[in-house]
């Protein structure tokens, strides 16, 4: 899955760059470092469509990690390659700026080669499902203009997906709705209904298990009956996700915000990120098994008077 993908590495400092990027050769990536955020710049803008990741430090000379950031996330070819920061500043105002941003992820130094490899895989696979996303765009969107609300029921990951690529294409703008679509889903099916915990999901993920632990606690009787329920409806002004799952819920006020506690662990992030750049509004209720997801102006774009 990882060999031939191209990694830009944005890093000044020679001899870390060396470390990183003969690691990064080892898992099969093909490695380009640029020294400075100009010269990262240039590059990108010369191969528009060459790299699949940069990987960022943000204490650069000139033009800073932030900047350059800024510039790739406001490029309308560049912004969908996921760019995963690394740096020696680990406090949470530091943190939220560069998430805000549209980073993948924020890393401190030193970095830790497992999770490293682990983040980038996961990064490469959202873009792939993102990319596949968009080349069935114009196909699923058209019939989901005619719902004016409709009820799904899925089981697992795959169909948690599915659904929420289909569902996203409903949104004015897909790309940014899809990510925080499938958070929440995935959510309600792995923590929900077959009820892993925070530490059991990341002890599995950096084991590289954790897929088949949730395909293994699909089919025991405990959890074999159980299905997530999504309720989607189409008003005037707006469009209404909501997600309920058949699990015990979980304590979802401390994953509303960015925590300084979690945000360099392999997950937990993904709630935050879906209200922050994925929904105009996101609500819990009651024990944490149902969220309600908003997206506001669909009003023109549907043909709705006003």
């Amino acid at each position: 899955m990882t060999q031939h993908a191209r990694i830009l590495l944005v890093e000044d400092e020679e001899i870390i760059a060396i470390i990183i990027r003969d690691l990064l050769a080892a898992e099969g990536f093909q490695v380009t470092v640029c020294a400075n955020g100009c010269i990262a710049w240039e590059t990108l803008q010369h191969d528009r469509m060459g790299y699949d990741l940069v990987l960022l430090d943000r204490g650069l000379p000139g033009m800073n990690g932030m900047e350059l950031l800024r510039l790739i996330k406001g490029d309308r070819v560049l912004a969908a390659i996921p760019v995963i920061l690394q740096t020696a500043r680990s406090d949470k105002r530091s943190i939220q700026e560069g998430l805000s941003q549209g980073a993948y992820y924020y890393l401190t130094k030193p970095i830790q080669p497992e999770i490293l490899i682990a983040v980038i895989n996961a990064a490469l696979q959202q873009r792939r499902e993102l990319q596949e996303m968009s080349e069935t765009a114009n196909r699923a969107g058209r019939p989901l203009a005619l719902v004016q609300s409709a009820v799904f029921r899925f089981r697992d990951l795959d169909e948690a997906k599915v659904l929420s690529h289909c569902l996203a294409q409903s949104c004015p703008e897909p790309e940014r709705v899809v990510q925080g679509l499938q958070e929440l889903m995935v959510n309600a099916v792995e923590h929900g209904n077959l009820g892993v915990s925070y530490a059991e999901k990341g002890e599995l993920m950096l084991a590289g298990v954790w897929l088949e632990e949730i395909q293994r606690r699909l089919t025991l009787p405990k959890f074999s009956r159980r299905f997530v329920t999504v309720h989607f409806q189409r008003l005037p002004d707006k469009l209404v996700f909501t997600i309920q799952d058949q699990g015990d819920g979980f304590d979802w006020q401390d994953f509303l915000d960015f925590s300084p506690e979690r945000v360099f662990d392999l997950h937990g992030r993904g709630i935050a990120m879906a209200r922050l750049m994925s929904f105009d509004r996101l609500e819990y209720q009651g024990n944490g098994n149902t969220v309600t997801a908003v997206v506001n102006g669909v009003s023109f774009l549907y043909g709705f008077d006003h």
